[in-house]
This record gives C-alpha cells, sequence and structure tokens, in this order.
C-alpha cells in the first residue's frame, strides 16, 4: 500500500487526493487496503458505536474495485502505510430537494471511525476537520450533518471540536445492539459558520 491512490482507480473528482493532515495521509480507498482495513474495523470496541456492526467482506471488496460514485469521497486515512482508519463524505440532497433542481446535492453526511492503536491522538478530529474542509471548499456544499449516540461522547467532541453545533437530541431514536433504543444527536454546521471557523 502506498499513499498515492493507484492510476486504475482515479476518475475525475473536484477533490484533489491524497491529503496531508500532520502524520496522516487521506486517499481514495483501493482494494489493497481492505485486509489491513478489517483487522480493526471487526473489533468490539470499535463496532459498539457503530449502526452496522457487522462488516460484508465481499461487498465492500467489490465496492473497492469497481467504478467510484461521485458523490461518495470516502477516504482511507493511513499512518505509514498502515490504514487506520476510514473517512466518509457523501453528497445528498437536503430536505426537499429532488428532480432537476440546480440546488441538488449541497449537503454532505460526515463520518469516521479509527483503530483502536491510535484513539486518542487527536486523529480523529483531524480527519473530521479535513472532511469538512473539502466539503466546504471544493466540493461548495451548502450544509454537512454528522450523527452519533448520545452515549458516545467521542464522537460528539470531535464534532464540536470542529465547530459544528448540536441541532438534535433525538430521545430514544436510535437502535443500538447492546442497550436497545437510545438518544441519538445531530450536529451540523452551514458554509458561513465554517468560514468564520477557518478564518480564525
Amino acid at each position: 500500500m502506498t499513499a498515492d491512490a493507484p492510476d486504475s482507480l482515479d476518475v475525475p473528482s473536484p477533490v484533489s487526493w491524497p491529503r496531508r493532515v500532520a502524520d496522516l495521509v487521506l486517499r481514495p480507498p483501493v482494494e489493497a487496503d481492505l485486509d489491513g482495513v478489517l483487522r480493526w474495523r471487526r473489533l468490539p470496541e470499535v463496532t459498539r458505536w457503530l449502526l452496522r456492526t457487522e462488516v460484508d467482506e465481499v461487498a465492500m471488496r467489490d465496492r473497492l474495485r469497481g467504478p467510484r460514485d461521485p458523490h461518495d469521497h470516502s477516504c482511507v486515512v493511513l499512518l505509514g502505510d498502515d490504514p487506520v482508519g476510514m473517512g466518509y463524505l457523501e453528497v445528498v440532497d437536503g430536505m426537499g430537494q429532488d428532480g432537476e433542481s440546480a440546488y441538488r446535492r449541497t449537503e454532505g453526511l460526515l463520518g469516521w471511525n479509527l483503530a483502536p492503536q491510535v484513539w486518542g491522538r487527536g486523529y480523529g478530529t483531524m480527519v473530521a476537520r479535513e472532511l469538512v474542509a473539502i466539503a466546504f471548499g471544493e466540493l461548495r456544499l451548502r450544509r454537512v450533518t454528522a450523527g452519533c449516540f448520545a452515549h458516545n461522547a467521542a464522537s460528539w467532541k470531535v464534532m464540536e471540536k470542529v465547530g459544528m453545533r448540536r441541532e438534535q437530541h433525538g430521545v430514544r431514536d436510535s437502535w443500538h445492539a447492546e442497550l436497545g433504543w437510545v438518544d441519538g444527536f445531530t450536529y451540523a454546521m452551514l458554509r458561513d459558520e465554517w468560514d468564520g471557523v477557518a478564518g480564525r
């Protein structure tokens, strides 16, 4: 595995890859990353706060082999050559947007997960901040949202460090495999809010 994505899977994109953030490299994932990601992605301490606790290895490998969805700006997070995380940024329609409107696909859905061996180093904040910068910079989105279980303090603290604000506290709106119905948080940020944070 190398920091630069192989040319064979390059597709036209408004996003410049790879991205270097401190000692991390972010770039689109390729099939060769899968085994390294699966080593930590299946660990109970990782799956505990994810909606999808199971990994469909065949589906994931097929997705990495095929053409990329132009609205999916997911990335693998490398520390050296080791894939220690994944970042997710999907461009979607905002509420009420459909049809052939020129204003379609103005919202980004943000997410990330990291291998336990790199927890506590600030990498989650670095990855989230870089994806928000992509969303409002190269992609020129209007709004970015992210969600988590309310019990997952590590995730919502990252969102707050990036400058996102809590928009919703859903009472027992989220199903957790171990805890049953639990509260969920939704965070969001608008482009002008990011401009104020980034300009400081």
